[in-house]
């Protein structure tokens, strides 16, 4: 119930219509979505063959402009992250969440920017699969942390006619599993097309 609370707040958010002075740095409503490029990182990570496992993100942001340089830009994406292992069973881990960035853009130029922010991740499914004699199988997993907090640092170029690109480090501070002392977190790659309305 918590988690809907907060994404409605969010959501009330972005009907606030705030628009830049420049035509070429729109602020308010957009969608943004693009492919992840995921693995676990951290020093135990290190320790087995993790490899790149491509997901999805899919959402909605709103930028707010504090001047002609600066702007907010909180969201809500839908992402896919993981992990793929080398093994004979070519086993992945498939962990879904809800991802609430807050970014802080800083415009370069006219449209190149770079940002950084929080976010706070909300996992809302994870299974566990492997290839085993020609067919899949998958199991869910409660040993997944429900809650996930880290950083994303990019940078981004506004197009015309309102499109933007953008390239982020998605760098998790939060450890992946529960109870343990494993030192494993979410880290990955996200490249993303965005229209603002």
């Amino acid at each position: 119930m918590k988690k809907v609370t907060l994404i409605f707040a969010l959501f009330a958010v972005f009907s606030i219509p705030l628009q830049a002075q420049d035509s070429d740095k729109k602020g308010g409503l957009g969608i943004r979505a693009g492919a992840g490029f995921f693995s676990f990182g951290g020093e135990d990570a290190s320790n087995n063959d993790y490899d790149n496992r491509i997901g999805y993100n899919i959402g909605l942001y709103n930028t707010f402009f504090l001047g002609n340089s600066i702007a907010i830009e909180p969201g809500v994406f839908y992402s896919v992250k993981g992990t793929q292992n080398k093994d004979f069973a070519n086993s992945r881990a498939v962990l879904n969440y809800v991802d609430i960035p807050v970014l802080l853009r800083l415009y370069v130029s006219d449209g190149l920017n770079i940002f950084l922010g929080p976010q706070v991740s909300f996992l809302t499914r994870s299974t566990f699969e492997g290839d085993l004699f020609g067919s899949t199988v998958s199991f869910n997993t409660e040993s997944v942390n429900n809650t996930d907090i880290g950083m994303l640092l990019g940078v981004g170029y506004n197009l015309p006619k309102g499109l933007n690109i953008q390239a982020a480090y998605n760098y998790g501070m939060s450890p992946v599993f529960k109870n343990t002392n494993a030192d494993v977190y979410n880290r990955g790659y996200q490249l993303s097309l965005g229209f603002t309305f």
